[in-house]
């Protein structure tokens, strides 16, 4: 590995890619043996002034790659004596977090193990809102305390809450802000000039931070801030990402440095949960990404527009990091990352001779494949709390092939189809195009769950309870939704059909209002989930847009909720009755029925998806 092999190397793979992905810009650092080997910038930070992307001087943002600068204040406190891994949080807080069973701690949170919910509102802002002074860290998780759907320490659940409780903590055991601290403390002594948590950024910094973009081609987004400082608001240089991977990979080395000591940093790396094995584990704030049998840790970052990823080779001094500043075309940017980090391996770290091919028992993989695959997994990682809870419907499938492999349709390949994975060991399988594995959690010998390479050390995905398995669920919904939309469009073609032939219905008067009224509560019943969709979608086109201007929309669907719920099922019951009572056909008692049984479906949908909570902290 030589500056001029990297760089060509670089500047062959780079453009194409981002080009491929419709993606305005990136940076690229590589760092090996305590020097910045490599500093590239590829494409443009600004595509109507077509400004060039400068590795020194270009600001990007570092979404959760945030994290391992709040790890690494943690870990400076606990070397000082100051904060103890295993200790109550509570006690270091100036406000109590709830329990389950178990206090949390540091330690749990720097594994995201502390089992909260992962709330989605106030994720992100703007800038005018932070101008404010409406994003001040102590008020905000005071106020945002998310529901523990975990016990502490028992499943990965990856926390932003988590991470900025530890950053608050920082703040407060060192009596210093958070941004002020990690100034003092990591950027200074590392000569970072250009990196800041703050927001909204210093104006001299501010006017080199790239814009973002959803596709290179299209009109850029907002500066994104978040609320959540700590989890996610580093904006800074390729560069300075640079002499951080340098600190970093030389107290892995053995040095003491002027962030961290030896001990410590052999401290943070030492792996902590395993629960998936043989998957990779989560160290302290880092987590593993083994590749070509090399020990690498890394850490990834996601906001809308921007895309990053930090890679260390611990064994060889060596350290890649990378930043795009477009979401890019179908989720192209984690494949990217991923085909970075493998080719680079594969170019200086080749593996030492291919593996023999595993001997599978072809019988048995067939066997775990088909008890593993499921239509109905919840990801750990999700909101649990109000109408955080409408993407109960779109739950993960995993799906088993007849050699007993097994397809993942969300992981998606960098050519836009899923991701399949061949059997190599019992309950363990491989990617077929990468080092990706996927592997069974078992509870008692039978399969609960599985977890994923690129993933498994802070997310798992668990078989959704029953009461709300998409196994059912989807099934019995769309033959609900079916029954109440025909009864809907129904209604009025017949009242036109009816009128144009000059007939009325000869029912009793009480038949004809129960008729009526329940075909009203149809629509309402349909309505209802439709405009909390769309609230929802329009909501996630811009996560700034969820923050409490959004309250009085969900108290409306509250409400809304509560009378599709009641006026449902009471009104087609009552059509029921009437239609009995009235002595009508087989037919329409038959359907009167099914409308009923629809109209309790849909009620039991529109409480899963939490829309009569009234939960305004979601």
């Amino acid at each position: 590995m030589t500056a001029d092999d990297a760089t060509t190397w670089l500047d062959g793979f780079m453009p194409y890619a981002i080009a491929r992905g419709d993606i305005a810009g990136a940076v690229v650092t590589v760092v090996k043996d305590g020097q910045i080997l490599v500093r590239r910038g590829y494409g443009v930070s600004d595509v109507a002034k077509q400004t060039p992307v400068d590795p020194d001087r270009t600001l990007f943002r570092m979404a959760s790659v945030s994290k391992l600068m709040t790890w690494t204040a943690v870990m400076q406190l606990v070397e000082a004596g100051k904060l103890d891994l295993d200790a109550d949080i509570n006690q270091y807080l100036d406000f109590k977090v709830p329990e389950r069973g178990l206090p949390i701690t540091l330690r749990q949170l720097m594994t995201h193990t502390g089992g909260f919910e992962a709330n989605i509102k106030y994720m992100w802002t703007s800038e005018a809102v932070a101008e404010a002074g409406d994003i001040e860290l102590g008020p905000y998780l005071k106020r945002r305390v998310p529901a523990q759907i975990f016990a502490p320490g028992t499943v990965p659940a990856y926390s932003n809450y988590g991470t900025s409780l530890a950053g608050y903590i920082v703040e407060r055991v060192s009596g210093q802000p958070f941004a002020e601290y990690v100034e003092q403390h990591i950027f200074v002594p590392l000569q970072m000039q250009h990196a800041s948590f703050r927001q909204p950024l210093p104006p001299a910094l501010r006017a080199l931070v790239t814009q973002g973009y959803a596709l290179g081609s299209g009109k850029p987004r907002a500066f994104e801030v978040t609320p959540s400082a700590p989890a996610g608001a580093l904006s800074a240089t390729g560069s300075d990402m640079a002499r951080f991977m340098i600190a970093h990979l030389s107290a892995a080395g053995g040095h003491d440095t002027a962030i961290l000591n030896a001990a410590t940093s052999q401290l943070m790396l030492t792996p902590q949960t395993r629960f998936a094995p043989p998957l990779n584990t989560m160290a302290l704030g880092f987590y593993e990404i083994d590749v070509n049998g090399q020990r690498v840790v890394s850490h990834a970052g996601d906001t809308f527009s921007f895309h990053s990823q930090l890679f260390l080779f611990r064994d060889h001094d060596v350290g890649l990091f990378v930043s795009l500043n477009s979401a890019g075309a179908d989720g192209i940017t984690g494949p990217i990352r991923r085909e970075l980090l493998e080719n680079f391996a594969d170019r200086y770290f080749p593996a030492a001779a291919p593996a023999a091919a595993p001997v599978v028992d072809a019988v048995l993989a067939k066997q775990q494949a088909r008890l593993l695959a499921a239509p109905s997994y919840l990801d750990s990682r999700r909101a649990e709390t109000g109408i955080g809870r409408t993407g109960i419907l779109t739950q993960t499938r995993l799906e088993a092939v007849d050699d007993g492999s097994l397809r993942l349709p969300r992981l998606k390949q960098p050519n836009g189809r899923p991701t399949t994975f061949k059997p190599v060991a019992p309950w363990l399988w491989q990617a077929t195009n990468s080092e990706l594995r996927l592997a069974a959690i078992l509870k008692d010998g039978k399969p609960v769950g599985f977890a994923v390479d690129s993933s498994s050390p802070f997310n798992v995905f668990l078989r959704a309870e029953g009461y709300r398995s998409a196994l059912w669920l989807k099934p019995v919904l769309t033959a609900a939704v079916t029954v109440l939309a025909l009864s809907a469009l129904a209604w009025p073609i017949a009242a036109f059909v009816r009128r144009r032939h000059g007939r009325v219905l000869g029912w009793p008067r009480s038949a004809l209002l129960a008729y009526r009224l329940s075909r009203v509560a149809c629509w309402f019943l349909l309505l209802v989930p439709a405009a909390a969709l769309a609230v929802m979608a329009w909501a996630s086109a811009d996560f700034a847009r969820l923050d409490d201007r959004l309250d009085p929309a969900i108290i409306a669907l509250g409400i809304a909720s509560v009378i599709a719920i009641v006026g449902g099922i009471g009104s087609t019951a009552w059509n029921l009755l009437q239609t009995f009572r009235a002595g009508r056909g087989w037919l329409a008692r038959l359907w009167a029925v099914l409308l009923l049984i629809a109209a309790c479906v849909l009620a039991y949908v529109l409480v899963l998806m939490g829309l009569a909570d009234f939960a305004l902290n979601y």
